[in-house]
């Protein structure tokens, strides 16, 4: 842990005249606001004493009647931006949301899976790991303004067909001063999109990475002409962007997910896990997969999740189990996708998960077969179900499901669900292009 004078030395080293405070609103996007430094007790007070700000101007948070909230700093968190000036510079701290009165406010993504760990951690001892893989598509415009991917290259490709190896380095050196453990860079399958992987954490580390994974790139490649997209289906015939999680549990050091002892050395612990995953995976959809575009990315053919199973190494499951043991067994969740909020999506999976081991879910036999070329006989012989394929579906599953929308809290739950809802209704009263070439003549 840092200590408030550790971070007063850094301060002054690195020349940093402006403290970024930033909090993640409720669909996952960061929020910030600005305090000059102009002396070492500036700092001190801000960790000490929180700022205030307007919390009715954030959309999901409060009414204008109760507007406002106060900015906690999480000391841990902070972190000089590289991307800024290096001349009176520029650091951030992420920080909880609370009432004026010190009460933490139950409408902060951050708050609720912070809150929601540290439960597990005093009763069970447990400590929820994630790892993400976030896909990303680096875009332009084109001569006619249209928005094109920035090369012709697909899955591992190199330079020249591969045109943002470059971009990617800048971008790797960038997250590593951010203290990112990078483990791998690479061209994915869609012409112009990217995977960065960097190393597991627990979850709220690894949610705090994800949203400073997004505002680095974005910031940076932005700096070179380019754009970032975490959309996750932004062509059409091209493969969508996911965020595939890698979770375990550890308990005492030990990954609990682990048994040396049983033929797959996959411990019931992680079974059941797998089973509460499995059973809350419709509902999981409108937290991980949240927008109307989401399910443009989760359809047949383009190497996403559809159906609702596991199996070890077999990519065509919604789950699917590494093949590393020891401390390094986790399950993989094929759903989430980048434009989630991973506060909002962590806590749900961990929940889930939570309630499969409570209730011994049984997942059921493992699938090995490419799921892709199943009739739709074979896949009810099989009984292996589909995920919602709109957001109409998700939230509607959402609604249902009590595990998921607790875990949420009711506060959030409350929001997000009429959030989702006025969503669709906006995309479904829409007249699109496609409708105006195929019905037009009528």
């Amino acid at each position: 842990m840092a200590t408030i004078e550790e971070i007063i030395k850094k301060i002054e080293e690195n020349d940093i005249k402006f403290l970024r405070l930033q909090f993640v609103d409720i669909h996952g996007n960061f929020k910030n606001l600005a305090v000059p430094i102009n002396k070492p007790d500036d700092v001190e007070d801000i960790v000490k004493d929180g700022v205030l700000f307007d919390g009715s101007s954030i959309e999901g948070f409060v009414e204008i009647n109760e507007s406002d909230l106060l900015l906690k700093p999480d000391i841990d968190t902070f972190s000089t931006l590289p991307w800024r000036p290096e001349e009176k510079g520029v650091a951030r701290f992420i920080c909880d949301v609370y009432w004026p009165e010190g009460k933490p406010f139950d409408g902060d993504p951050r708050g609720r899976l912070k809150r929601v760990l540290e439960e597990y951690r005093k009763k069970e001892g447990y400590e929820y790991n994630v790892g993400p893989e976030p896909e990303f598509y680096i875009v332009k415009k084109n001569e006619n303004g249209e928005i094109v991917p920035c090369d012709d290259a697909t899955y591992f490709d190199v330079e020249p067909a591969d045109k943002a190896t470059d971009i990617r380095r800048e971008l790797v050196l960038a997250l590593e001063k951010l203290n990112f453990d990078i483990e791998m860079s690479h061209h994915e399958v869609g012409p112009g999109q990217h995977e960065i992987d960097f190393r597991f954490d627990n979850a709220l580390k690894t949610a705090d990475a994800v949203m400073t994974f997004k505002q680095a790139i974005k910031a940076i490649v932005h700096k070179m002409g380019y754009i970032v997209t975490f959309m996750p289906k932004p062509f059409q015939g091209e493969n969508g962007s996911g965020m595939h999680c890698h979770q375990s549990l550890f308990k005492k050091g030990e990954n609990i997910f682990y048994d040396p002892d049983t033929p797959t050395k996959l411990s019931e612990t992680a079974f059941y896990f797998i089973g509460g995953l499995l059973e809350h995976a419709k509902a999981l959809a409108a937290v991980c997969a949240p927008t109307v575009n989401s399910y443009k990315r989760l359809v047949p053919g383009y190497e996403a999740p559809v159906y609702i199973s596991y199996g070890f190494k077999n990519r065509s499951a919604l789950i699917r189990v590494p093949a590393a043991r020891g401390k390094a067994t986790r399950i993989e969740f094929r759903l989430p996708d980048p434009s989630c909020n991973p506060y909002l999506a962590f806590v749900a999976m961990l929940e889930a998960g939570m309630d499969g081991i409570k209730n011994k879910i049984d997942p059921g036999d493992p699938v090995d077969l490419n799921i892709y070329k199943l009739s739709e006989d074979e896949l009810k012989k099989l009984g292996i179900d589909v995920l919602p394929s709109s957001l109409w579906e998700a939230y509607h599953a959402l609604e249902e499901d009590e595990v998921v929308s607790s875990a949420l809290g009711e506060y959030i739950y409350e929001k997000f669900y009429s959030f989702k809802k006025k969503e669709w209704d906006d995309y479904r009263s829409q007249v699109f292009k496609y409708e105006i070439d195929r019905y037009l003549n009528i």
